[in-house]
């Protein structure tokens, strides 16, 4: 073997050495710092490298999270001078950056967490002593975010100077020496309450009101449905009352008309009666009273048929200003209902169904008042009608006696004489008893009595001449003696001449 082989062989083993012994490898959460040979040491974070064996050493540095306590072991003013106890917690690491990691070698190189958070320790404490002298009571209790805010970026300043980098920064507890803190929290607490009874009242009143619009909304509902159905109950009993107005008003139209076929047949009897009666002349007395009847008749009828007019159109104008009047009553009564609460409107609902109720009686019985008028009419037309066939009748009967003469009237005048004394001396025949007394003058009662009948029949023939324009005196004394021997007599009546030479 040749001296060159020898010592390449050397050279290998030599480097093969090299590399076993130098041979390093670092985790994730540490940098290995190669150094010795270069002016920049070398770092290893997950990653493997060589170190030459007698020239270069590793250090180790660890970069995974670490944990610092920060507690105020003795209380620390607040702005507004009140001593307080904060407890909080930061999170810090070193660095990936190399200017970073170089920096924390300097001071944290080959020492386990724990150490770190030490060295970490008094410093974040400081900052925090700071912080809290700048800040009210009430801001670090009320606005813990802001706090931690500030400690962080009053620290990381220092912090970065040695490498650190803060993650997070947790205020856990603030304490005070006089229990001001607690004091606070009764007072937000009672606050709170207070704020929470409000707007629990609120909220009742909320539902409260909301309750009662809702029932009024109902009640209003209610009211409106009941009044429409008492209009309409009101329009039904007024349409019914119409019906049957007009249903008897056609009923009473009917009746009239067949009292009036009735009256009309009447009539032709009676004219026939009134015919027959004529040619019988000793029945004058009883047809001139008869005559007389028919006078009052027509003049009653006039009286009815005036006091109908006048009755009906009272009744229109009395209906007139019923209904002007109900629906004044209505309209005030829809006001009255419309403001009164849900068992007054109820209560005037069914007052107002009651007084309809009434009015759609009264209805009835205006319609039958005016069914009963109108009979009362159809009566009177007939009563007219009876009147206008007597009146024809009693013409026919005067030309009947244009045709008498003076001596057949005087016959009838004798015929009936005794007749008419009988029923003149009538009444006396009915006194059971009298008592005469005289009376000074020489006459006593029985000549008084008896004397009276020539002078009631003398007031008869009066009567009749005046109704009849035939002087019947002169008729009577045609047949006596100074008649017969004057044989100048002339009696002239109504149409009747009679002369005697």
């Amino acid at each position: 073997m040749t001296i060159s082989a020898i010592i390449l062989a050397a050279l290998i083993l030599l480097v093969v050495m090299v590399i076993a012994t130098g041979y390093v490898k670092a985790p994730p959460d540490r940098a290995y710092i190669i150094s010795g040979m270069r002016k920049n040491p070398r770092i290893l974070i997950g990653r493997a490298g060589v170190k030459i064996p007698f020239f270069e050493r590793v250090d180790k540095l660890y970069l995974g999270q670490m944990t610092v306590d920060i507690k105020t072991e003795q209380s620390v003013p607040t702005n507004d001078f009140i001593n307080v106890n904060v407890d909080a917690v930061a999170k810090v690491r070193i660095g990936t950056n190399p200017e970073s990691i170089q920096l924390a070698a300097k001071n944290f190189l080959n020492k386990d967490p724990q150490q770190i958070t030490e060295d970490l320790q008094d410093s974040l404490q400081g900052n925090m002593r700071e912080i809290i002298g700048t800040l009210a009571l009430k801001t670090i209790n009320t606005d813990r975010d802001s706090f931690s805010d500030q400690v962080m970026e009053k620290a990381s300043r220092d912090m970065s100077k040695l490498g650190i980098e803060i993650l997070s920064c947790n205020i856990q507890n603030v304490t005070d020496e006089n229990g001001l803190i607690n004091d606070l929290g009764m007072d937000n607490t009672a606050k709170i309450k207070k704020d929470a009874a409000i707007a629990k009242a609120q909220a009742d009143r909320d539902v409260a009101i909301a309750k009662a619009e809702a029932d009024k909304a109902a009640n209003d509902a209610r009211v409106l449905a009941q009044t429409e159905i008492a209009e309409k109950n009101n329009a039904l009993a007024i349409k019914q009352a119409e019906l049957k107005r007009e249903a008897d008003t056609a009923s009473a139209v009917a009746d009239a008309a067949y009292e009036i076929q009735q009256q009309e047949q009447q009539k032709s009897i009676q004219t026939a009666t009134v015919n027959a009666q004529i040619a019988k002349a000793e029945r004058e007395a009883e047809l001139k009273q008869k005559e007389v009847l028919v006078k009052q008749q027509e003049l009653a009828a006039e009286i009815e048929k005036k006091a109908d007019a006048e009755k009906y159109q009272a009744e229109k104008k009395a209906e007139a200003e019923l209904v002007q009047r109900q629906r004044k009553a209505e309209a005030a009564k829809y006001e009255q209902e419309r403001e009164a609460d849900a068992k007054k409107a109820q209560a005037e609902a069914q007052k107002y169904a009651a007084e309809q109720e009434a009015a759609g009686i009264k209805a009835k019985y205006d319609a039958e008042a005016a069914g009963i008028a109108a009979k009362g009419k159809a009566e009177a037309e007939a009563i007219k009608a009876k009147g206008i066939a007597e009146a024809e009748a009693m013409e026919k009967k005067a030309e009947a006696y244009k045709k008498y003469n003076g001596a057949a009237m005087a016959e009838m005048m004798i015929k009936i004489m005794p007749q008419m004394a009988a029923e003149i001396a009538k009444p006396l025949s009915q006194i059971d008893k009298i008592n005469i007394y005289g009376t000074g003058d020489g006459t006593n009662g029985a000549s008084q009595i008896s004397g009276n009948m020539p002078i009631v029949m003398k007031q008869v023939f009066d009567t009749m001449s005046e109704a009849t324009g035939v002087d019947f005196t002169e008729i009577m004394r045609a047949g006596t003696y100074d008649a017969k021997v004057n044989k100048n007599i002339n009696i002239t009546g109504a149409d009747v001449s009679v002369e005697t030479k």
